[in-house]
């Protein structure tokens, strides 16, 4: 993977400044450590930073076609380039590299807007036509490639992250409550708004066109997942041969993402998906695949053991990262740094150090499993959740209606945290009790001034995506699976756990289990092979049986998940705490930023620190004071400082010699020539 930037004069033929444009790539430099390359010409730019992993020596980007007519600039993979290489070749098509970047710019020619919709991989990439002076940027089905975008002094600018953006000088650095507010109701990001005012998230499974001539920006969605209606899943009399298939394309999956020209290895956690994972990579591979686990201490759910057992029944030499509560607080910082945005998952520090301690053994590329859970209902909200229908078919919706809004009550009665309603009318997904007490949890924390900037702002809108037309004809547990593909896997499992902080170390991580062919197998399928009988991820489980050697397949189909989270109270509230902590949680910086009651925030925290036990009713609270100290740690490193003597983040400083970058035309002589 690399990363990209860019920008698009809409009102004319202006060429982007050199110092702007070196300051973009630069920023993301950590992104594509290995090569650096820009195009500039009349009206547009393109810049792209490259993390060499397939034609380590021929991948020069940006790349440009024959005529030099269309450039592109390109993150991520494409994983059946091999054979659209061929088809091309055949078709006439003159290509000079094995790299997937240079497949772009033939497809974009044969298939136009068509070619996202044909394309198989994880991506972000903006293709720029010279001859109709259009510039199309997109993202893969899953989002796991981000690209984020912002029109400013009649530019379009666009990059991997926001960093660029920022770098560029045209973008402030501006908060945007409504983008905190999202955080609150759903821990996790929106898949189209930003906490930074005015800075647009692509979402999944989108392109936009943007026309030079008109300045006019169009987007496009070229896929959504959809499921069956409600009784026209697939079902077999026989299971087995749906068990067969699913390990067919699991592996197909896995070989697909062993590609590349550097040694790949595997996370593994001790748990059912990283293990099939590892262990299909481990045969695909004819060797087993070196592993990278995190060891946790003792105060939380301690992965050690099971991970070692895993990876030494796959025959997978394992390293271990030590993890504990400070380790974890000490990482914050940098995490939030890296991510651009506040983050509630204390585990996402957990995987910014096991990503750096991958690039520090070497390595380029890690497997993982996540996706699995989205795929398969793997979270202890979806078992519950069939739990409460049960219950609800046979005492009906009274009592549970009961039970809700007074637990709500109990966290606190004001109306302004209710969520309005679903975007579905009727619905009640799995996810819905926990966001919202998480809803609810943000009335205790929140200034006036704060309710007042959010001016009613509804986060269950168009930020969330949902698909109304089609939403109501799925089973529930295919609702409740939607959701969660739309809302934490994006915004927080592919972004705070993934991207963000693996490309910080410079690492690639590529997901099996998100595999195109994989997703859609899933939502075909009828809900009980999911979730059967209060078995979680049965099919999944009935494949590792399978395929997985004895006595390592049994014990991990067997297993249940952990989530892991450190607790607040033991990590940022503790006696050990970072000094930084009560810096940023002064009243001096609660109002200063102005979105919390400084007040209201000193009784939570004294109450967490007297009680740290964890309650269902606290639990909402604890996460909520988590998201404070983030949006506090958050807006100091991006939005002006001055809440805590941490460092903040600064644009990349440039001298004279930064500035003489060749442009790539030179190194493509056919595009060299064709340049206006």
């Amino acid at each position: 993977m690399c990363g990209i930037a860019g920008a698009l004069d809409l009102v004319g033929h202006r060429t982007f400044p050199i110092d702007r444009a070196v300051a973009m790539t630069r920023a993301i430099s950590h992104r594509g450590p290995d090569a650096e390359g820009i195009h500039r010409e009349p009206g547009v730019f393109l810049g792209a930073r490259r993390l060499s992993i397939v034609d380590l020596t021929g991948g020069f980007q940006p790349m440009a076609n024959e005529d030099g007519s269309i450039w592109v600039a390109f993150n991520g993979e494409l994983y059946e380039d091999d054979r659209l290489r061929r088809d091309l070749i055949a078709q006439g098509h003159r290509l000079a590299t094995r790299c997937d970047t240079e497949v772009w710019v033939h497809l974009f020619e044969d298939y136009g807007e068509g070619v996202f919709r044909a394309a198989r991989g994880q991506f972000a990439v903006s293709l720029w036509d010279r001859n109709h002076r259009t510039l199309h940027l997109a993202r893969d089905r899953a989002g796991i490639c981000p690209l984020f975008y912002a029109e400013r002094d009649g530019w379009l600018l666009w990059a991997s992250e926001i960093k660029a953006l920022l770098a560029s000088g045209l973008v402030a650095p501006e908060p945007d409550p409504r983008g905190i507010d999202y955080f609150f109701h759903t821990f996790s990001a929106s898949i189209r708004r930003t906490c930074f005012r005015d800075v647009h998230l692509l979402p999944p499974g989108h392109f936009v066109r943007a026309e030079a001539e008109t300045g006019r920006l169009h987007e496009v969605t070229y896929w959504d997942l959809d499921f069956p209606d409600a009784g026209d899943e697939r079902r077999e009399e026989n299971p087995e041969g749906l068990i067969e298939e699913f390990e067919a394309l699991l592996r197909g999956a896995v070989r697909r993402r062993l590609r590349g020209d550097v040694p790949v290895v595997s996370y593994i956690s001790g748990g059912l998906d990283s293990a099939i994972v590892l262990g299909l990579a481990g045969q695909e591979r004819r060797s087993p695949l070196p592993s990278f686990s995190v060891a946790l201490d003792r105060a939380g759910p301690d992965e050690r053991s099971k991970a070692a057992e895993a990876a030494e029944g796959l025959g997978s030499p394992l390293t271990l990262v030590e993890m504990s509560k400070p380790r974890i607080a000490e990482a914050f910082p940098e995490l939030i740094r890296a991510a651009e945005m506040p983050v509630m998952d204390t585990a996402c520090a957990t995987l910014l150090r096991l990503a750096q301690s991958v690039h520090s053994a070497g390595y380029k590329v890690a497997l993982t499993g996540e996706g699995a859970d989205e795929a398969m209902a793997g979270y202890p909200w979806h078992r519950l959740h069939a739990i409460r229908d049960r219950f609800k078919a046979r005492f009906g919706e009274t009592l549970p209606r009961l039970g809700r809004e007074w637990f709500l009550d109990r966290i606190s009665r004001d109306p302004r945290g209710r969520n309005p309603r679903f975007p579905v009318r009727g619905a009640r997904v799995a996810q819905q009790e926990l966001y919202d007490m998480l809803g609810q949890s943000r009335c205790r924390v929140y200034s006036e001034g704060m309710w007042a900037l959010l001016d009613g702002y509804d986060a269950y809108g168009a930020d969330m995506g949902i698909a109304h037309s089609r939403f109501n004809r799925w089973d529930p547990l295919n609702q409740s699976l939607y959701l969660g593909y739309k809302v934490m896997l994006p915004g927080l499992l592919l972004a705070g756990k993934g991207d963000r902080v693996a490309m910080n170390a410079s690492v690639e991580t590529r997901y099996p289990l998100l595999d195109e062919e994989v997703v859609s197998f899933c939502a075909s399928i009828a809900p009980e092979y999911k979730l059967r009988g209060g078995v979680d991820k049965w099919l999944l489980r009935e494949v590792a049986r399978r395929v997985l050697p004895a006595p390592i397949g049994e014990r991990v189909a067997a297993r249940p998940k952990e989530m892991f989270r450190a607790s607040l109270s033991r990590t940022f509230l503790g006696p050990h705490r970072p000094a930084w902590v009560d810096q940023v949680l002064s009243p001096e910086s609660l109002r200063r930023t102005g979105f919390f009651d400084p007040e209201a925030v000193a009784r939570e925290v004294a109450r967490r620190r007297w009680f740290p036990r964890i309650t269902p009713r606290q639990g909402g609270m604890d996460l909520s004071l988590t998201m404070v100290v983030a949006t506090q740690l958050w807006h100091h490193s991006y939005c002006g400082g001055g809440l805590c003597e941490l460092p903040t983040w600064e644009a990349p400083s440039l001298s004279r010699s930064d500035l003489s970058i060749p442009d790539a035309a030179a190194f493509f002589p056919h595009a060299s020539a064709a340049t206006v």
